[in-house]
């Protein structure tokens, strides 16, 4: 039985719903974890990984309403929406989501773990512009090379682990068995 194009789209819209739940569910366990280091913001990023899959899978404005939702859901989940933690959170995610939809779009040659450490790098960068902008201070960025000390390490290793995952996807081809049902 050929699906129609409303069954189509009600099983995209599941799949993406699961995404949505599984980056905010990442979001949130990340806020429960202690910073082990003086430095305000520096995470592993692991709900970066939904947004790459997806980008991946879907497209660009797709794995953005991902971002969005996991960043509004993730941070009412912690308990810290609309409160600065909130704005320094949604400016990086939003900005490693086009970094890294760019790079996987212009620069095919790069891989999972080149786009994951270019989207961790420019979290980072959209968290100081957030934090310049609030704070009136590009001072701010003087925690840049601290910030990229770790977020070369981290977005290595979520990169490691989105190579495993796209590379199940593709091989089992469950998301398109899926959509195609």
């Amino acid at each position: 039985m050929a699906s129609t194009p409303k069954t189509a789209s009600t099983k995209k819209l599941a799949i993406i719903a699961m995404l949505v739940a599984q980056a905010a569910v990442l979001h949130y366990l990340e806020s429960l974890f202690p910073n082990p280091v003086p430095i305000p913001g520096v995470k592993l990023g692991l709900a970066n990984i939904i947004t790459l899959v997806a980008l991946v899978v879907f497209d660009f404005r797709t794995a953005m309403e991902i971002t969005v939702m996991r960043t509004i859901l993730g941070s009412l989940l912690a308990g810290t929406l609309f409160g600065m933690g909130f704005f320094m959170s949604f400016a990086g995610a939003v900005t490693a989501a086009v970094v890294m939809a760019l790079v996987l779009r212009v620069l095919k040659k790069f891989g999972m773990v080149g786009i994951s450490i270019l989207g961790a790098i420019a979290h980072n960068i959209g968290q100081l512009i957030m934090a310049t902008f609030v704070l009136h201070f590009a001072g701010i960025f003087l925690y840049l090379p601290a910030m990229l000390a770790f977020s070369i390490p981290t977005g290595l290793l979520t990169g490691l682990l989105i190579n495993e995952v796209v590379k199940y996807i593709k091989v089992t081809n469950r998301v398109q068995a899926i959509l195609d049902d």
